[in-house]
């Protein structure tokens, strides 16, 4: 165990995260310090040439740019509670899984004590790391993220937010909503077309080669629909939410007679029902965000 003192990136936490983040920095050519509050987890980073730190002190002290990525808020605020003087002046990149709060927190930490604060996600697990278009929350200042870019370009994409810490906590859960939404419907249809029937059942292999194709036209519905949720102006223009509902009916219906739960079709329906009884059936579907806010 050394004091590393000319490495560029140091990473706090080696879980299996953190092992992945240092491996990349590594495979990127950066000079990494390591540090972990369980020894022995050092082993294959040092013999990649990673500089294995006594202490989060040392290795903090010993880069210009600190990733921390521990279990939980509180092993962050343990680990870095004694680390004010040791990374005033340099860029701290929090990627420990939290809360909105908890980056409000580590954020207002920070600035107490003179430190550069980027809160960030990254939108993968740990094989994941270091694949080009693997996409990167960051929010926190500007600067300081346009001077951490060409070394977190080792884990992936770096994508800027904005200034408030909150932002990658709240984008993270967003997307892995969207990402779950698009898998179950995926999957009631592997499930649909899988069913035995006159034709006989479909594979989710073949399913899937069709339904990629479709994904195409559903980004196109969420680029038309995305102006209209900021104006709150819900234009029909041919597809209201009479027809999504009948055309529900119809997948419901489908389900139950293929002996496929339909729970999924049946949720779909009542939320869409809920705008239509309220007077908006001519309206898009984008004008079901209005019933999924809380007023």
């Amino acid at each position: 165990m050394t004091t590393p003192t000319d490495a560029r990136v140091a990473v706090l936490g080696l879980g299996a995260m953190g092992r992945a983040l240092a491996g990349a920095f590594l495979t990127a050519g950066h000079r990494t310090a390591v540090w972990n509050r369980t020894p022995g987890r050092a082993a294959e980073l040092a013999a990649r040439g990673a500089l294995v730190a006594d202490s989060a002190a040392g290795a903090a002290t010993a880069a210009e740019l600190v990733v921390v990525c521990l279990a939980d808020h509180a092993a962050v605020r343990e680990t870095l509670a004694p680390l004010g003087g040791a990374l005033a002046g340099r860029t701290l990149v929090d990627l420990t899984s939290g809360s909105p709060p908890d980056a409000r927190d580590t954020d207002d930490w920070a600035r107490a004590h003179g430190v550069d604060h980027l809160s960030g996600v990254i939108m993968t697990t740990p094989p994941g790391i270091g694949t080009p278009e693997v996409l990167q929350l960051y929010a926190g200042p500007r600067p300081a993220f346009d001077t951490a870019r060409p070394l977190l370009t080792a884990l992936g994409e770096p994508l800027y937010l904005g200034a408030d810490p909150a932002l990658p906590s709240v984008y993270d859960t967003a997307l892995l909503g969207l990402m779950w939404g698009t898998l179950t419907g995926w999957l009631h249809g592997a499930a649909l077309l899988g069913a035995e029937g006159p034709g006989g059942g479909v594979t989710a292999t073949a399913f899937t080669e069709v339904a990629d194709r479709w994904l195409t036209t559903v980004r196109a519905f969420m680029r038309g629909y995305a102006p209209q949720v900021d104006a709150a102006h819900y234009p029909g223009d041919g597809f209201p939410l009479t027809l999504h509902s009948s055309t529900m009916d119809i997948l419901a219906h489908a389900s139950r007679l293929r002996g496929v739960a339909a729970e999924f079709p049946e949720l779909l329906r009542e939320l869409t029902g809920r705008a239509i009884t309220a007077g908006h059936g001519e309206d898009s579907y984008a004008r079901l965000v209005e019933f999924i806010r809380v007023p």
